[in-house]
């Protein structure tokens, strides 16, 4: 299995890596119009058309009043699942609720001396949409995308929130998805998925109330839905295929990194998975160990395209040059796979996630230990950040000034406003002046 094997030495070498991997981001536009008209008939007809496009393409039986999962259901699925597999999911939820209590922000004040009171409000937004894919059919359940998404919200202050998750042709949804539901307290549940889903949690429906964020992840339909409802919505990101670039020194296992570069090229053919090292041997190891382990993977042909078309081992002639190639690279998730890696840490300025040193594999952020799985991907870190609880909170600014205070900087505040030729501003605080 071919992986690409690049030499990096300086800044001139990035053109011709940024112009392969800019590839990845060729958008799909053939399906513009269909997902417009979709998002036209879930705005016309509601319910109705939920119903039709279920029918259409998920559960042939389904109707209105089906739609939505009762909440007994909910609950009774924790019967469902192993009570292992539930303590394991009592645990992450605790782990990520944990982590995000830490990103909440407080509303604050400042007073002058003249009475003016200055500040800004920090509050929830009142209703958030959350869509769960089905995963192949139902059987591979997306929880954690669930669990990622429900609780910075809930952190936030969110008081309602709906999901929707495409059902399985016999009506039902995967037991795991409910049961995550059920210990996330969240009893919202419709029987959708694909770009109807997002229309109705945009616009509602008969049944449904409007949402004010939407967020999930989904495929291209889902993300185009939610692009061409920027402006009347909020939404978590534009996603785009999973990656990860790993920075490793010669203390590195080569078993571990080609494992770790595998989780992500697993995902989808899309994904980019990129090893940087100044040890020319510890690279070709690697590439020994990709050819493996993609062998005896379930998911060995997405893996293997994936790595064909955008997997690479970059050899640095140093680490200096290396974190270089990375801040380039501005990648979702990133491994610092070395002896020290706080060492270097300082020199990264644009990177998702950072993994630290040799036992801090990327699934360890997906699943269990905290922080937000839901970041940005194409290079978007260097302007973006992961999903947190700032995504379903929205500020607002508190001007109290005195009658001092408009007595003092009156006249300056009116020669701003004609400047910009609006007198009607400036007369707006002369008058209180007179």
């Amino acid at each position: 299995m071919p992986c690409k094997r690049i030499d990096y030495t300086s800044g001139n070498d990035w053109q011709a890596i940024d112009d392969w991997l800019c590839q990845r981001k060729d958008p799909d536009t053939n399906v513009d119009g269909i997902v417009r008209d979709i998002l036209e008939n879930v705005r016309t007809n509601g319910d109705a058309a939920l119903v039709e496009y279920t029918r259409k393409f998920d559960c042939p039986n389904l109707t209105e009043k089906t739609l939505r999962v009762p909440a007994e259901t909910i609950r009774a699925a924790l019967d469902e699942i192993p009570e292992s597999d539930r303590a394991i999911l009592e645990e992450s939820i605790h782990n990520i609720r944990k982590f995000h209590q830490n990103q909440k922000e407080k509303s604050w004040w400042t007073t002058e001396a003249d009475g003016t009171i200055l500040g800004q409000l920090v509050r929830p937004v009142d209703r958030v949409g959350l869509y769960v894919p089905g995963g192949q059919g139902g059987e591979t359940p997306l929880i954690s995308s669930l669990i990622m998404n429900a609780v910075p919200a809930q952190v936030a202050g969110v008081q309602e929130i709906s999901v929707m998750s495409p059902p399985r042709k016999d009506g039902t949804l995967n037991p795991y998805i409910l049961a995550t539901a059920a210990l996330l307290e969240l009893d919202e549940i419709r029987l959708s998925g694909s770009a109807w889903a997002i229309g109705a949690l945009a616009f509602g429906t008969q049944t449904i109330a409007p949402c004010d964020v939407i967020a999930g992840p989904g495929n291209i339909f889902v993300a185009t839905a939610k692009a061409q409802l920027i402006g009347q919505i909020g939404i978590d990101m534009f996603a785009g295929p999973s990656e990860i670039a790993i920075l490793a020194d010669h203390t590195a296992t080569p078993e571990w990194l080609a494992a770790d570069m595998l989780s992500q090229a697993e995902h989808d053919p899309l994904a980019a998975s990129i090893l940087v090292t100044p040890d020319k041997e510890l690279g070709k190891a690697v590439c020994k160990e990709l050819a493996n382990q993609t062998k005896a993977l379930p998911r060995s042909e997405i893996a293997a395209a994936s790595l064909e078309k955008w997997g690479a081992v970059i050899t640095v002639p140093d680490i200096a040059t290396g974190t270089e190639i990375i801040n380039k690279l501005a990648p979702e998730h990133l491994e610092l796979a070395m002896a020290d890696p706080w060492s270097v840490l300082g020199s990264i300025r644009h990177a998702g996630a950072i993994f630290m040193g040799h036992h801090s594999p990327e699934p360890v952020g997906d699943y269990f230990a905290g922080p937000n799985h839901v970041l940005p991907t194409l290079r978007t870190v260097r302007f973006s950040s992961a999903l947190s609880v700032q995504t379903f909170v929205k500020k607002s600014s508190v001007i109290a000034t005195s009658p001092s205070y408009v007595r003092e900087h009156g006249d300056k505040i009116a020669r701003l406003a004609r400047l910009e030729g609006l007198e009607a501003h400036a007369r707006s605080v002369e008058c209180r002046n007179k």
